[in-house]
């Protein structure tokens, strides 16, 4: 079984920063994609950025150009550099991981969730 340990949320100003962390261990034997996915009050959740084994990332259009994702192999840790964070950030950022376990037999994992309020 693969676990997800996720930190980094809290309470910033609007135009402030936040840098999410999120450390996998278990039997992994290899990631196909790491990522992140938020949900705010009433709202589905949606993703707001991920990359995969090739290094390729994806990005939601309202975060492009504010957020960035990215991993360190060898700590099996995935992170969100959030900046210029507004209001409509506002959510429980939830951390993912897909890949394949020390049995050969696919998983996805999901983060406990940590919150993120963009407030004056």
């Amino acid at each position: 079984q693969v676990q997800l340990v996720e930190s980094g949320g809290g309470l910033v100003q609007p135009g402030g920063s936040l840098r999410l962390s999120c450390a996998a261990s278990g039997r992994i034997f290899v990631f196909d994609a790491m990522g992140w996915y938020r949900q705010a009050p009433g709202k589905e959740r949606g993703l707001v950025a991920d990359i995969v084994s090739s290094g390729m990332t994806t990005y939601a259009d309202s975060v492009k150009g504010r957020f960035t994702i990215s991993r360190d192999s060898a700590k099996n840790t995935v992170y969100l550099q959030m900046n210029s964070l507004k209001p409509e950030d506002t959510a429980v950022y939830y951390c993912y991981v897909r890949g394949v376990n020390s049995d050969y037999r696919s998983f996805t994992s999901w983060g406990q969730g940590t919150q993120v309020i963009v407030s004056s």
